[in-house]
């Protein structure tokens, strides 16, 4: 796939400050603890985006193909990005986010 980037790397939540390990079978891109990303990539992977905001998780989409979406929303610049949910994600926070339409 041309527009996406495979970077699976070990890093520390800017949000929550907890460690994160590689997720292992795709590409790891939010904290599974609080659910938070940074704004770092235009296309997946590219690590080209300047703006480099805290994307906050405000709500879910149910893909019959992705399964559970998390959609998160750039506290910096304002915009709206999606991402699978990994198999590790916090499961509290994800049916919290099922209720949620912030964006």
């Amino acid at each position: 796939m041309a527009n996406f980037t495979v970077i699976d790397e070990d890093f520390i939540c800017e949000h929550c400050g907890k460690y994160v390990s590689k997720l292992g079978y795709s590409c790891r891109n939010h904290c599974p603890y609080c659910l938070h990303s940074k704004h770092i990539d235009i296309k997946p992977g590219d690590r080209k985006e300047t703006c480099k905001g805290d994307l906050e998780p405000v709500g879910l989409e149910i893909d019959s193909k992705k399964g559970y979406v998390v959609i998160f929303k750039c506290k910096k610049c304002g915009a709206v990005r999606k991402n699978k949910a990994a198999e590790d994600d916090n499961m509290d926070l994800i049916i919290k986010l099922s209720t949620k339409h912030d964006y």
